[in-house]
């Protein structure tokens, strides 16, 4: 099962939920990984959705296990893009060229979710206009507060900047604004004195 409940926290950590059909003109979808398991749902929920959807895709480590299932359910446009970054141009496209009814869809990995609705966010979607729903990984995307480097995909707390090299915490404060979750070094009274690395939610 790819999906997680995550424990409750403080107000500025992402609440998720899941995917359902709403009446629009045009529908944009961006899911990575076990994200593509959501919009299956939603597709078994209202598959005349997809005659005017947009669905890009990032793989990652899931491979083609999800390509042809999503093209199966025959939406307008459907890409498959190495990487979040590499899908940016095509996202801003879109977005440029939407009209007011568009409705957005994210699933998968929190980077991803997060990424995309800044995007969507700074193009002038309402944020009421977009759901969201988690699955698969928990890894997160972290900012270190002192150098300002972002690190993908961490997995443990604390974790190593891969910018400064500085022992970080692993916080549960997000900002919106940069689609990161925030990195405090954890030794910094005390240099050297930082317990074993942790899985998150372990």
């Amino acid at each position: 099962m790819s999906k997680f409940q995550f424990p409750e926290s403080i107000k500025s950590r992402p609440v998720y939920g899941t995917l359902e059909p709403r009446p629009g003109k045009a529908h944009l979808m961006i899911a990575d990984a076990e994200g593509a398991e959501a919009i299956l749902d939603l597709g078994k929920k209202d598959a005349a959705l997809f005659e005017t959807a947009h669905i890009i895709f990032i793989p990652k480590d899931t491979g083609d296990t999800y390509v042809e299932p999503l093209k199966a359910l025959n939406p307008a446009q459907f890409r498959v893009a190495p990487s979040y970054d590499a899908c940016v141009p095509r996202l801003r496209r879109v977005l440029s060229d939407a009209h007011m009814g568009l409705q957005v869809y994210l699933a998968g990995t929190e980077g991803l979710m997060g990424q995309a609705e800044t995007e969507c966010m700074t193009a002038g979607i309402p944020h009421s206009a977009i759901q969201t729903e988690h699955r698969g990984s928990v890894a997160r995307r972290m900012q270190c507060v002192h150098c300002k480097g972002i690190t993908e995909d961490v997995m443990t707390d604390p974790f190593v900047c891969s910018h400064c090299g500085l022992n970080l915490f692993v916080r549960d404060h997000y900002s919106r604004r940069l689609a990161a979750f925030q990195g405090v070094c954890i030794d910094a009274e005390d240099p050297g004195n930082v317990p074993e690395p942790v899985e998150l939610y372990k």
